[in-house]
């Protein structure tokens, strides 16, 4: 891919505005980042356009740039290799509304993926920030990408690397409403007290807070430019509150994104039909995205043995330290279509990736 440049370093205003954790001083602080000690900031691998040409027969006012956000360890690699295969295999079919593809890479440097990828290298939050928690760099990565990038489409697809396309997926949103998958353990009405720190009573009943995280969502790219930078200033606070963090854990960031949403007036059209997750979901039939975040496993009678290790298994977290071998031994007979399925997909895309299990 040409024109890969240096990413630079973060600005020190950035610094002062995450240390600040200010809401109200976001955007101008970050129009500001713009020029760092080495000058303007330059941009690598995909720019945040994808590489594959223009597009026919969709209509261009719903296409929707694809967006991944991903770190350069290897178990995020392997599994952002096998989203972007099923992403080129799906995107020319009939039905799709699907635009370019962007791996915002929240790494701070180059990985060994970008000439196979459609890449934007950007900060990752200061050492320590974080806190340990990974996830709190996505929202601090979409916002860099949104100020920077020339994205070509007017709707964005926020998706994960654990993410599998099953079919051709059009633009879900209407309009100025976007659309989002509603996660049965986002619950704004039981956590009230907590969200109020956030969403003050003046706003409305936090009933209004979708019971949402920023992926799978498909939103115009104007109203995530606004919804952004809250997100990541919403996600620090939270982290930073000691109540907060107990209660909302690992999914603090995804209520994060729901509480910033609301707070500009933007509500999401709930499509249970986005994604499936197995083993809970047994069928692909009625979905778009098959989301492997659980683990599977099975007796090899296909009964069920969640929380303890099956028989037969697949789970993405068997492969932190190396990429799952092609040619997985696919499920015994009694399991779900919908694992037969995700195990499928799995082996096809390693098959035809080139240079599967090479280091990168």
């Amino acid at each position: 891919m040409s024109g890969r440049k240096n990413a630079g370093r973060t600005s020190p205003w950035l610094l002062i505005l995450i240390s600040a954790g200010c809401f109200c001083a976001t955007y101008n602080f970050l129009t500001m980042h713009g020029r760092g000690r080495d000058g303007p900031r330059k941009l690598l691998g995909g720019g945040g356009r994808g590489s594959y040409g223009s597009r026919s027969g969709s209509d261009p006012a719903k296409r929707f740039h694809v967006a991944l956000t991903a770190t350069d360890a290897l178990y995020s690699q392997w599994q952002s290799r096998i989203m972007h295969y099923w992403y080129k295999e799906m995107r020319d079919r009939p039905g799709s509304d699907m635009g370019g593809f962007t791996r915002i890479l929240h790494s701070g440097k180059p990985d060994g993926l970008m000439d196979e990828i459609p890449t934007m290298v950007v900060d990752p939050l200061p050492e320590g920030k974080d806190k340990g928690y990974i996830v709190l760099n996505r929202p601090w990565a979409f916002v860099q990408w949104l100020q920077r990038a020339k994205i070509d489409e007017d709707y964005i697809l926020m998706a994960e690397p654990d993410h599998v396309f099953v079919k051709p997926l059009p633009n879900l949103a209407h309009g100025d409403e976007p659309a989002a998958f509603p996660f049965f353990y986002i619950k704004p009405t039981e956590n009230e007290k907590i969200l109020r720190k956030f969403f003050p009573e003046e706003k409305g009943p936090v009933s209004k807070i979708d019971p949402i995280g920023n992926s799978p969502v498909i939103i115009k790219k104007a109203q995530l430019e606004k919804i952004a930078p809250t997100w990541m200033n919403v996600s620090l606070k939270m982290k930073e509150d000691e109540d907060t963090d107990k209660a909302f854990g690992w999914v603090l960031e995804m209520y994060a994104y729901a509480v910033a949403s609301v707070l500009h007036g933007v509500h999401h059209s709930l499509r249970k039909d986005f994604m499936i997750q197995p083993p809970w979901d047994l069928k692909t039939e009625n979905t778009f995205i098959i989301h492997y975040t659980y683990g599977c496993d099975y007796t090899m009678k296909g009964q069920l043995t969640y929380g303890k290790i099956g028989e037969w298994r697949f789970d993405k977290r068997s492969y932190l330290e190396s990429p799952p071998p092609r040619n997985l031994s696919l499920p015994p007979p009694g399991v779900p279509e919908s694992v037969v399925t995700l195990v499928k997909m799995v082996n096809e895309a390693t098959a035809n990736i080139p240079g599967w299990e090479d280091e990168r």
